[in-house]
């Protein structure tokens, strides 16, 4: 499952990004979102956890924690609106 992790400290890394969600379950794939221009953060990453129910317990339990001061945000990626079974046109 592929997980968006918002509202990261700029000083943020994968490895210490990785390591909050390995506290709950075996993680694919940590990608931290660059600046092109900069190499700085852009303050959100993408977690890919391979199993649904652990990726659903770190969204549950890390959604609202602190990391490096910052409180984030996590949820499931995608398109809301077609996750949800509206159409993007309407």
């Amino acid at each position: 499952m592929k997980i968006l992790v918002r509202n990261l400290a700029r000083t943020t890394t994968e490895a210490e990004l990785q390591a909050a969600f390995e506290a709950w379950g075996a993680v694919q794939s940590t990608t931290l979102v660059l600046d092109k221009k900069s190499g700085g953060s852009k303050g959100f990453a993408f977690i890919e956890m391979p199993k649904a129910g652990e990726a659903k317990a770190a969204m549950k339990h890390l959604n609202g924690s602190q990391l490096d001061d910052n409180k984030i945000r996590v949820k499931k990626a995608g398109n809301d609106k077609i996750a949800a079974g509206r159409s993007v046109a309407s």
